[in-house]
């Protein structure tokens, strides 16, 4: 009699939360931690997975975080800590949810001739909240201090000014350590069930893969609007967003220079277990010659193709196109792709003449899920294909990026790469193993082969004979991963996780790198930040 009142008491719970939750936009945007993915993707339910982060009034829909996690004991205390939000809030018209989130952890780096301490120091909060059933928001802010002794470091040397992968500018530490901060938000307004508005100042992700080639979450945040549409079997997604560019002239402290971007991105669930999406997007700034451009309006239409409107105004901005698609067979077998193209002549491509202008990328993908009938048990695989020079343009303003870092893979172009995962979740414990293969040319000094998206393409070595993975150095990256986590509330995905990675790295120029990593953490698992490269 007792367990039968404490399932009436957990189903009334889990009712009241999908009645009034009080968040749109999902915050479980870290790969490792998908916990609706196996439902989302079920053929059944048809929904359009390729649309990140996934929008939490539909997903209700389907299924509720607190049917999956929670976990009640006697104790009231630990039972709030470990089950609900820190402060909450609850009205007929109005809720909001406050919750801390941070990021405590201490690493050690086993290099050659180095063996340093590293550490992170991340505090922040999180609100959200809705008004009624038609208008949600969201907060975030984060102050960071760390220190990193191990691979990253040498990544943010590689991207140069202190740029932290994902987040944002940092300012010297003490010794060795940066000083930065991160913010994120939104408000969203939704009139009815086929229109969703949403202004805000974050990340957006599209496609299935654990990497996306055509807008991907890599770079730090920026400023966006956007609009959604779902009809009939159709999701329409209509984004337009501002971000940064670096040029030679610009100047540590000072305002990075603004360009823009429009994104347009249809999504048709042809059958149950058959989606096929059309991507479409042009970036432009203010550096071409005698130009003064701020806002184009001519890309405000949300219902044209774009190319032909730049041709008309006879435009020098950059335009992607791409394709995805999703095939899942069984309910839990999903076969993914992208294809992203940015420039080609059909003459020189049957030539396979290596042209510099042969710019595009392909992926393909397998995930599944509940192996063996083994629940939880998942496994993932992709292969990711970018040739040199795509996503770089002849102006600085152009190429597709943001702050610094690339807006689809962290790499950039001219690379090869294979990843794969491993995952087991049984109640909230969570096991992850991971390998990645990358080959990527990088360039010698004073080179250009395509690798590098913030060159100007018109700087480039050769015409001919650039073949994708080499250049003036061709390099091979083998990275191996093992965390383990247990999740303490799933509300703010509070966990603690320890783990272990080794990255080696050969190069036909340089040393080999040989690196191990070990880290332990207390922290709130939300964001992607990709040190896998």
């Amino acid at each position: 009699m007792k367990d039968n009142k404490t399932a009436f008491c957990i189903l009334l719970l889990t009712l009241f939360n999908v009645v009034v939750s009080a968040q749109n936009n999902s915050v479980y945007q870290n790969a490792s931690f998908q916990p609706y993915d196996r439902y989302l993707y079920n053929s059944d339910n048809r929904f359009h997975t390729s649309v990140k982060p996934y929008d939490m009034t539909e997903v209700d829909e389907i299924v509720n975080i607190d049917t999956l996690y929670i976990k009640h004991c006697k104790n009231q205390l630990i039972n709030h800590l470990t089950n609900n939000d820190l402060i909450r809030y609850r009205s007929d018209d109005f809720n909001f949810n406050i919750n801390p989130s941070f990021n405590f952890e201490l690493s050690q780096h086993n290099g050659e001739n180095n063996d340093n301490a590293g550490w992170i120091n991340d505090r922040g909060v999180f609100i959200n909240g809705n008004i009624t059933d038609k208008v949600y928001f969201y907060t975030a802010f984060h102050e960071i201090q760390s220190n990193f002794t191990d691979y990253r470091r040498d990544r943010i040397k590689e991207l140069g000014n202190n740029t932290i992968p994902g987040i944002s500018r940092g300012k010297a530490f003490k010794d060795g350590g940066l000083d930065y901060a991160y913010a994120e938000g939104y408000a969203s307004y939704i009139p009815n069930k086929y229109f969703r508005f949403q202004l805000g100042h974050g990340k957006n992700f599209i496609g299935d893969g654990y990497r996306s080639l055509l807008l991907s979450d890599n770079a730090q945040n920026y400023p966006y609007f956007k609009l959604t549409t779902n009809v009939w079997n159709l999701k329409y997604v209509m984004m337009w967003s501002q971000q940064y560019y670096l040029d030679k002239k610009h100047l540590g402290n000072t305002r990075r220079p603004e360009k823009w971007n429009v994104m347009h991105y249809l999504d048709w669930s042809v059958t149950k277990w058959l989606n096929v999406a059309f991507f479409e997007t042009i970036n432009w700034g203010n550096d071409t010659v005698g130009s003064n451009r701020k806002f184009e309006f001519n890309y405000i239409n949300p219902c044209i193709f774009l190319r032909p409107v730049e041709f008309s105004i006879g435009s020098p901005d950059n335009c992607l196109m791409g394709l995805t698609g999703k095939l899942t067979l069984w309910k839990k077998n999903v076969f993914y792709g992208q294809f992203i193209l940015d420039e080609f002549k059909f003459d020189e491509l049957k030539k396979h003449s290596g042209w510099w202008a042969s710019k595009y990328g392909m992926q393909a993908g397998y995930k599944t899920f509940d192996i063996a009938n083994i629940s939880g048990l998942d496994f993932q695989t992709e292969l990711n294909f970018v040739r040199p020079f795509t996503y770089s343009h002849f102006t600085y303003s152009q190429n597709y990026a943001h702050a610094g870092q690339a807006l689809a893979h962290p790499r950039g172009a001219n690379f090869y790469e294979s990843v794969s995962f491993l995952r087991y979740n049984w109640k909230r414990f969570f096991f992850e193993a991971k390998y990645e293969y990358l080959i990527y040319g990088k360039d010698t000094t004073g080179s250009n082969y395509g690798g590098d998206i913030f060159k100007l393409y018109q700087t480039r070595t050769q015409d001919y004979d650039n073949i994708t993975g080499k250049g003036g150095d061709q390099n091979i990256i083998t990275y191996t991963d093992f965390t383990a986590s247990y999740m303490i509330n799933p509300k703010s995905n509070m966990n603690v996780s320890l783990g272990i990675s080794h990255r080696k790295q050969r190069s036909e120029i340089n040393n080999e790198m040989n690196q191990w990593m070990f880290f332990v953490g207390f922290r709130t698992s939300l964001n992607n930040f990709y040190y896998d490269f």
